[in-house]
């Protein structure tokens, strides 16, 4: 059933919506087909819209069904797999950890407009306004509030004790935010993000986005 799937995704530097399925996929051991459109060139659109009905990424394919949202395939895949709990068991927990994600997917625009995803990048310092400032005001008192209420109790906990899609879908922020920072936050929050960074499935990314550079996709 799952050696059926193939997910579509962008350039790993680049592509943070890529990345929050991906990264879902990857750390609950759900196995796929990998087809990655190296974005920003001539033939990028013609690729994409081959692929995507929507000419977006990601988008995962089955058989005759296509899913070309970020949240929308992370829920299917929690439908399709609920023994692997994408979700907190919790019910509290879990409305909470989807009023997160639905959050991040609509808002935050700030952050998206000024500091695009370059995952490789690290330390650049821009600290981008008062809009971006708002935006990560409001991202550390969620995850705090998650972490409050509902890790593990101890250093490293994911958003919701355990990793879920609530973590993959904030994932491409903790990108953002080693690239542009540093941010000040709480320990807690740093000893989130430095869990989640330094996940297995994060570093395979990151290692995908590193040889994109070291190909030369992004020079001049």
């Amino acid at each position: 059933m799952a050696e059926d799937f193939t997910l579509i995704i962008g350039s790993k530097n680049l592509s943070s919506w890529s990345l929050r399925p991906w990264l879902v996929m990857k750390a609950f051991d759900i196995p796929f087909r990998e087809v990655l459109i190296r974005l920003d060139q001539p033939e990028s659109r013609a690729a994409l819209k081959a692929h995507s009905p929507s000419g977006l990424v990601p988008c995962l394919r089955k058989g005759d069904l296509t899913i070309w949202d970020s949240l929308a395939i992370s829920e299917y895949l929690a439908e399709l797999y609920p023994e692997k709990q994408l979700w907190p068991e919790n019910s509290a927990a879990r409305a909470m950890a989807r009023s997160m994600c639905a959050e991040m997917h609509s808002g935050f625009s700030n952050i998206r407009d000024t500091w695009p995803m370059e995952f490789t990048r690290e330390g650049a310092n821009v600290w981008g306004g008062p809009g971006v400032r708002k935006d990560i005001g409001r991202l550390q008192f969620l995850w705090s509030e998650a972490l409050e209420h509902y890790g593990s109790g101890e250093d490293g906990s994911f958003l919701f004790g355990d990793f879920s899609i609530a973590d993959a879908m904030f994932a491409p922020v903790v990108s953002r935010l080693r690239t542009y920072g540093p941010v000040r936050v709480s320990t807690r929050i740093a000893a989130w993000l430095d869990t989640l960074w330094t996940h297995p499935a994060m570093q395979e990314w990151g290692e995908g986005a590193r040889r994109e550079v070291d190909a030369g996709w992004y020079k001049g």
